[in-house]
């Protein structure tokens, strides 16, 4: 009876602390908001030191219907405004720099854009963890419409680099905070099939970029590629202003107690060690080879400070433990970690890929930049149909890493296909290519920001969202620029092989449209072969991308994330004393 009494005591204390929020190290979550698993709980044990977790489900209002679609609707409508205005800048940069006679400026136009972004994504990541998520997505998009309007409005070179800096400001809490409110608007289970529809229409705005910007430059003005941020983002800012449906994962504590202890809740001092490293790293990616040689004393300077920088940053943010930038306890677990280095390669593939096929289709195979953009159709409508249907197939089958495993396959063999692209290749090849590396794209690329958030409490999934973004965009600047590097060698050594009597300097200057008008007929041959071999050696760096995924995405894991596993785990786990979990 003692024991019995004992029992009922225990079990009336547990229920009472599930009520309670469990305490991070001086902040605010609620416990896991699914029926948890053992091994998801003593992951959260990890990061949640001295917390009672039982494994009984948490009762959580999900989104579902119209309601639902009324969140996830603008969050695609930014999303996809987001990538179209980092390609749709490309096409408008010669009439831009025609304009304010600001050729040397002509690399800031984009820098400015990606160095803005990366800095701020780990800083963005803890925003969402004390702040509204609502509210947070739509300051961050406030600052992303003022940077396009300052573009759209700039009177200099140097007010559209600092508009576009602004700009780049605000998508680093866009992207990441899509994905932390469609985490708090439904269950792990359906998280895949919402995150592939999100990324899949997404996609179209890298393909339709330069598309627009062109049609807009051509018959309008160059401007008119900032300002078609305003009245679309009116629509998706309204909606989201007024949606009483957005969620929060987890409760926040009062803004004004933020506010208060800012500096250690958000860890600045973190942010301000590891920013400049980002920066000096990416600029001397910027700059190696082009405004200055590798092996300059400015760009080895660069590198240096930037690597003591960051030696400076790893320290503090070992010493913060999980009150870090980048929790510790976070970063080691091995999906985390995993995930993220899957998110790196499988953007940075794409960046190249996105960036380069199109200048294979307008040099090798004379298309338009409106026809080239049109051409890789194929491969962005492989990937969105894919996106869904896998993100589905996810819901039924319960395991996701099976798909990240065969993305990482599919995505290697139609980027080493690819590779074998000339420019006697007929419309079945280049199409039948596209649509092996889209599939294999479409399966996978959700897959790891599902991974990341499988055992995590609510309160760590924007900093683990955050990071994988962090790491997209920076492997993604670093195999941009090493693309570059392999396409202007491979460029000039196949030229000299193919057409040695042509002017190379010529050819180079005027680029993969233009080099018609400085060489004879008789050289037009050589020169596009040497230009479709020098994009064949990019695809092989974009299929070694793609490969190195495979590996790591066997450290996803295997948890079954289907709602009767997790409900049949967790009854099967329910207590006794001995099945208890005591953190």
């Amino acid at each position: 009876m003692a024991s019995s009494d004992r029992s009922a005591s225990s079990r009336h204390s547990l229920e009472k602390d599930v009520e309670k929020e469990i305490p991070l190290p001086q902040e605010h979550v609620t416990p896991v908001p699914q029926p948890a698993t053992v091994e998801e709980l003593k992951g959260a044990a990890e990061i949640i030191p001295e917390a009672e977790i039982t494994p009984e489900a948490v009762e959580e209002k999900w989104l579902s219907g119209v309601k639902l679609w009324l969140v996830m609707g603008p969050l695609i409508l930014v999303f996809f405004l987001v990538l179209l205005d980092t390609t749709i800048v490309s096409t408008a940069i010669p009439d831009i720099t025609n304009h304010f006679n600001s050729l040397a400026d002509i690399g800031w136009y984009s820098a400015s854009y990606q160095l803005a972004s990366a800095v701020l994504q780990p800083l963005a990541g803890k925003t969402y963890v004390y702040f509204s998520n609502k509210w947070t997505f739509i300051s961050f998009f406030a600052v992303f419409e003022i940077g396009s309007l300052l573009c759209g409005v700039a009177t200099s070179s140097k007010m559209l680099i600092v508009g576009r800096a602004i700009a780049g400001m605000g998508t680093a809490g866009l992207q990441n905070g899509a994905m932390t409110i469609i985490s708090a608007c439904v269950p792990l289970h359906k998280r895949p099939a919402l995150l592939g529809i999100c990324q899949g229409f997404a996609q179209l705005g890298l393909v339709f970029g330069p598309l627009i910007g062109g049609a807009l430059t051509q018959y309008t003005t160059w401007r008119w590629c900032f300002y078609i941020n305003l009245p679309i983002g009116a629509v998706a800012g309204a909606l989201l202003v007024f949606s009483r449906g957005v969620p929060d994962a987890h409760s926040k504590p009062p803004a004004m107690e933020v506010f208060r202890d800012l500096h250690h809740k958000l860890d600045l001092i973190g942010f301000v060690l590891l920013s400049p490293a980002i920066i000096m790293a990416l600029l001397a990616l910027q700059w190696g080879g082009n405004v200055y040689a590798w092996d300059s004393a400015t760009i080895i300077g660069l590198f240096c400070g930037a690597a003591g920088n960051l030696l400076a940053w790893s320290a503090w943010n070992w010493w913060k433990k999980d009150d870090a930038l980048i929790p510790v306890s976070m970063i080691r677990r091995t999906r985390v970690w995993s995930g993220s280095l899957v998110v790196g390669f499988l953007m940075s593939s794409l960046y190249i890929f996105v960036y380069y096929l199109p200048i294979y289709f307008q040099s090798a195979d004379s298309a338009s930049p409106t026809m080239s953009g049109v051409y890789m159709l194929p491969n962005i409508l492989a990937s969105l149909v894919l996106a869904v249907a896998v993100g589905k197939a996810v819901q039924i089958v319960g395991y996701y890493t099976p798909f990240s495993i065969a993305s990482a396959i599919f995505m290697a063999l139609g980027y080493g296909l690819c590779s074998m692209l000339s420019p006697t290749s007929t419309t079945g090849e280049w199409v039948g290519f596209q649509i092996l590396s889209g599939i294999g794209r479409g399966m996978g690329m959700q897959m790891p920001l599902v991974a990341v958030q499988n055992g995590l409490p609510p309160a760590m999934v924007p900093l683990a969202i955050s990071l994988c973004m962090f790491t997209g965009m920076l492997f993604g600047a670093v195999f941009l620029s090493a693309s570059a590097t392999i396409f202007t060698n491979s460029l000039r050594t196949f030229i000299v092989q193919l057409a040695p009597t042509a002017d190379l300097d010529a050819i180079l200057t005027a680029g993969a449209t233009g080099f018609r008008k400085v060489i004879s007929a008789e050289e037009v041959p050589g020169v596009l072969l040497a230009y479709a071999k020098s994009v064949d050696r990019v695809f092989y760096l974009c299929a070694a991308l793609a490969a190195l995924c495979l590996p790591f995405s066997f450290g996803l894991g295997w948890t079954n994330i289907k709602k009767k596993a997790q409900e049949k785990k967790a009854v099967a786990e329910k207590p006794d004393e001995k099945a208890r979990i005591e953190v």
